[in-house]
C-alpha cells in the first residue's frame, strides 16, 4: 500500500503545482489582464520561444532565463546601406543595406540554475514581461517593460530574502562597436560604414548591497533589488534634405536614462501602462469561452492541442490582440513604421533584408490599424510614405521618363529613401490606399487637406501620364505584373484594380474637400475607361485581360482579388456576379477547383503555396468580404495550426511579422464591414463564434465606434457612437436600416 500511496502523492502534487502555476498566469503578479502568453520554462530559440516587448522605436526579445537571462534588443533606425539607392538588392553595408540587429546583454546570477515553479509570462494589454520562480526558499521575480511615455527600457529583478541578488552584467554591440563600463552607466557607440552614429547605454540602481565596475561588467553583490534602465538610439533623421541623418545620438540616450531615473519603478510602469492599454483596451472581441481545463495550460500546450484539433476560441482572441499589441509596440507616432519583422530582429542578414516591402507585405501589416481602434499607429507608415517622396520621385523619373509626374517605388524600400529589387509600379497606389483610408476612418478633414489629398492627386497625375489607351478606348496598366507570378504585360487586373481604387479615393477626397471640380471630371473619365474586371471560362475572376487563368493555380498571391479586399470595388451588394467569380478564383487558389461545393472545405484542404504567414490573413478577408464566414474561420484556424510559432510569432517561414498584424484586419472584417457605404454588422462569423459573442470598440469608416452583441448569430445589441449625432445606415440581421449614431 506505502508502494503505491508515495507515487500517488507525488502525482497529486505535480498536478497541484501546474494548478498552481497555471492560476498565477491568469492572475498575474499584480500588473495584468485576461489575456497573457506564458510558459513553464525558459525560452532557449530567439524565434520560436523569446518573448517581445516595445515602445514603437525600441524593442528587446527576453529568454527568462534562470541562471542567465539575456536580453537582445533593437532599435528600429540602425540600418545599413547608403542613403537614396536605387538599383538592385544589395544587403550589405552599402547598396540597399539592411536592418540590423543592435546588441544585447546579460545577466549572470550567482545562483543554481534549476529551478522549482518556474513561470514566464507576457502581458500583452499592459506590455509588462514577469518571470518567476523559487530557489530553495527564495523565490526570485523579474519585471520588463519598454515604456513609451519615458523612452527607455526597464527591467527590474527581486527576490524574496534580503541580500539574494548576486552576479555580474555585460553588455555587446551586434556591430561590432566595445562596451564600456564606469560609474555613468554600461554602454558603447560607434558609426557604421554609412556613416550612421548609433549609441547604447545602461545605468543600474540597487538597494542593498554593492554595486562594482570589473573591466567591462558591472558585478552587484548581495543587493535586494536591481534596475536596469536601457535606452539606444541612432543620428537617423527621416528627412531626405538632410541627408537622412540628425544629432549625435549618445547625449540624449544618457539623458532619456537620467529622465527616467528621477521616477520611482512604481510610477515608470503606471505611466507605461496607463499609454499602452489605452491602445491595446480600445478595442475588444469575444467569440466564445474556453473550457476551463484547457484555460490552465500553457501557450505552446495550448497552441499544440489546437492544431490537432481542439476547440480553443480565447486562443483565437489571444492572437487577435496579440497582433494589436505587437503593433502598438512598433509603430508609435513619430518613428518608423513596422518592418517585415516589427522591429525585433536578431540577425545583420535578416530574411529580405528586414525591409519594406510593398507588393503585400508593409500593407497587411497596417491592415487591422483602423478597424481595431489603433489609429496613431498609422501615422508612422504615412510619415514614411511622406518622407520617401522626393528620392521616389527622382528614381521614378530616372526609370519612366522625365517628363512623367508623380512617384512609385520598387518592391523593397529602406529608411534612406532607398529602391531595391524589381519595379513594384502600382505600389504608390496601394500606399495612397492607406493614406485615404486613414481619413476615411478618423474623419480628420485638416489631415486630408495637408496630407492626403496632395499624396493622392499626384499619385494620380503618375497615372494620368502612364496609362496606355487600347484601340477600343479602354485604358490599360502598361506593362504589369500579378505578384509574384506570371507574365509581364498589359492590363494585368491586379494593377487595374489598385488603379481603379486610386481613382476611387481620389473623388471621395476632392469631393469631401469640395475643390477641384475640372481634375475630379478627369480622373472620374479615367476610372469609366480602365479595362474592366472580367469573368473566364470556368467561373473565374480573370488574373490576366486573356483568359488563360489555370485553375490548378495554387500560387500564394491572391492579387488579382485585390478589388475584394482590401479594395471595395467588388462586393456581393453592388457587384455579386463578380463577387462569386472570385469566390471561384479563391477556391481554386486554396487546392479546391472542380470539387463539389458539398466536399469539405477544411485547414487540411487548404494545401501547399497557401500555407504562409501573411496568406492565410489575406485570404481569411477574402472570405469574410464574400460572406463566408466558415471558411473565414478555418482560415483563422490554419495560421494557429501550421505557421505559429510557440512565442505566436507567425512564419512564412522564416519569421514575418505581417501574418500577426494581417489577421487583426481579417478578423475585424469577418464582424464588422464598413467599405460599401452602411456599416455590415457580422457579415462573416463561422458557426463556432455564433452562439454567443460580442465586440468593443471596431471601428467603421465616417469616424464610427460599434459594439455590437450577438446570439445563435443574431445580433440582439448594438451601439454606434461618432463625433456628432447623425444618421448612418446598418445591415443587421440581413435587414438594412437607417439608424442615429450617437454622439460619443
Amino acid at each position: 500500500m506505502r508502494k503505491l500511496f508515495v507515487p500517488l502523492l507525488c502525482c497529486i502534487f505535480l498536478f497541484l503545482s501546474l494548478v498552481v502555476t497555471s492560476l498565477q498566469a491568469r492572475a498575474g503578479t499584480g500588473i495584468g489582464s485576461g489575456y497573457r502568453l506564458w510558459y513553464m520554462k525558459p525560452a532557449e530559440k530567439w524565434e520560436t520561444q523569446a518573448l517581445p516587448i516595445g515602445n514603437g522605436r525600441m524593442g528587446a526579445m527576453l529568454f527568462g532565463g534562470i541562471k542567465k537571462e539575456r536580453v537582445q534588443f533593437n532599435e528600429q533606425s540602425l540600418w545599413g546601406g547608403d542613403n537614396n539607392w536605387d538599383g538592385e538588392y544589395e544587403t550589405g553595408d552599402h547598396g540597399f543595406g539592411s536592418y540590423r540587429n543592435f546588441g544585447e546583454f546579460v545577466v549572470d546570477f550567482n545562483q543554481a540554475n534549476a529551478a522549482n515553479g518556474y513561470y514566464r509570462a507576457l502581458d500583452i494589454q499592459t506590455g509588462v514581461h514577469t518571470t518567476s520562480f523559487e530557489i530553495g526558499d527564495i523565490r526570485y521575480n523579474r519585471e520588463a517593460f519598454a515604456s513609451h511615455p519615458d523612452q527607455v527600457m526597464v527591467f527590474r529583478y527581486t527576490a524574496s530574502k534580503k541580500g539574494a541578488l548576486s552576479g555580474k552584467i555585460s553588455m555587446q554591440s551586434a556591430q561590432g562597436a566595445v562596451s564600456v563600463a564606469n560609474a555613468d552607466g554600461l554602454g558603447f557607440m560607434d558609426e557604421m560604414p554609412n556613416h550612421l552614429k548609433y549609441a547604447a547605454n545602461m545605468h543600474i540602481d540597487h538597494e542593498g548591497g554593492n554595486i562594482l565596475v570589473e573591466g567591462n561588467t558591472w558585478v552587484f553583490e548581495k543587493c535586494n533589488t536591481i534596475t536596469i534602465y536601457l535606452d539606444a538610439r541612432t543620428n537617423y533623421k527621416p528627412d531626405y534634405q538632410s541627408g537622412w541623418r540628425g544629432a549625435d545620438p549618445a547625449p540624449l540616450v544618457k539623458q532619456e536614462i537620467s529622465n527616467a531615473r528621477k521616477n520611482s519603478y512604481q510610477t515608470l510602469v503606471s505611466r507605461h501602462t496607463k499609454d499602452l492599454t489605452r491602445l491595446t483596451k480600445a478595442a475588444s472581441i469575444d467569440i466564445g469561452k474556453t473550457d476551463a481545463d484547457v484555460l490552465l495550460l500553457p501557450t505552446d500546450v495550448r497552441l499544440e492541442k489546437y492544431a490537432a484539433g481542439a476547440v480553443d476560441p480565447d486562443l483565437e482572441e489571444t492572437l487577435f490582440q496579440y497582433g494589436r499589441y505587437l503593433l502598438a509596440s512598433s509603430s508609435r507616432t513619430g518613428g518608423l513604421p513596422a518592418n517585415l519583422q516589427g522591429l525585433w530582429n536578431d540577425s545583420n542578414t535578416p530574411p529580405w533584408a528586414g525591409d519594406y516591402h510593398n507588393n503585400i507585405n508593409i500593407q497587411m501589416n497596417y491592415w487591422g490599424v483602423e478597424s481595431t481602434n489603433l489609429s496613431d499607429c498609422h501615422l508612422p507608415l504615412i510619415d514614411f510614405v511622406k518622407a520617401s517622396l522626393e528620392p521616389c520621385r527622382i528614381a521614378t523619373q530616372k526609370a519612366f521618363g522625365k517628363n512623367v509626374r508623380g512617384w512609385t517605388a520598387r518592391t523593397s524600400q529602406n529608411i534612406f529613401g532607398g529602391n531595391g529589387w524589381e519595379w513594384n509600379i502600382p505600389s504608390s497606389a496601394w500606399y495612397a490606399q492607406h493614406v485615404f483610408e486613414h481619413w476615411a476612418f478618423t474623419m480628420d478633414k485638416a489631415y486630408l487637406r495637408t496630407t492626403a489629398y496632395p499624396i493622392l492627386k499626384e499619385v494620380c497625375e503618375f497615372w494620368e501620364d502612364r496609362l496606355k489607351k487600347m484601340p477600343d478606348g479602354k485604358l490599360m496598366v502598361p506593362n504589369g505584373w500579378s505578384p509574384e507570378h506570371g507574365p509581364r504585360e498589359d492590363g494585368v487586373m491586379h494593377d487595374q484594380q489598385l488603379v481603379w481604387d486610386l481613382f476611387q479615393n481620389y473623388l471621395d477626397a476632392a469631393k469631401a474637400l469640395g475643390i477641384d471640380e475640372t481634375y475630379q471630371a478627369k480622373v472620374a473619365d479615367m476610372q469609366a475607361h480602365l479595362a474592366p474586371n472580367k469573368i473566364g471560362k470556368w467561373g473565374q475572376l480573370q488574373e490576366w485581360q486573356e483568359d488563360r487563368d489555370d485553375p490548378d493555380d495554387q500560387h500564394r498571391h491572391t492579387s488579382h482579388l485585390f478589388a475584394v479586399y482590401p479594395g471595395r470595388q467588388i462586393s456581393m451588394t453592388l457587384s455579386p456576379d463578380l463577387a462569386k467569380a472570385a469566390i471561384i478564383s479563391l477556391r481554386s487558389r486554396s487546392g479546391n477547383y472542380g470539387k463539389s461545393e458539398n466536399t469539405p472545405f477544411t485547414v487540411a484542404s487548404t494545401v501547399g503555396d497557401s500555407r504562409r504567414s501573411w496568406t492565410w490573413p489575406w485570404r481569411c478577408a477574402l472570405w469574410a468580404r464574400l460572406g463566408e464566414g466558415e471558411k473565414a474561420g478555418i482560415m483563422v484556424r490554419g495560421l494557429l495550426t501550421y505557421n505559429t510559432m510557440p512565442n505566436l510569432f507567425t512564419t512564412h517561414p522564416p519569421f514575418q511579422i505581417d501574418g500577426n498584424l494581417g489577421i487583426t484586419g481579417a478578423v475585424a472584417e469577418m464582424l464588422l464591414q464598413s467599405h460599401t457605404g452602411e456599416i455590415h454588422l457580422l457579415p462573416g462569423i463561422p458557426a463556432a463564434w455564433a452562439a454567443n459573442g460580442s465586440f468593443k470598440g471596431l471601428k467603421a469608416r465616417g469616424g464610427y465606434t460599434v459594439d455590437c452583441t450577438w446570439k445563435n448569430g443574431k445580433v440582439v445589441k448594438y451601439n454606434i457612437t461618432a463625433a456628432k449625432q447623425e444618421k448612418v445606415w446598418v445591415r443587421v440581421n440581413g435587414e438594412r436600416i437607417q439608424v442615429e449614431a450617437k454622439k460619443g
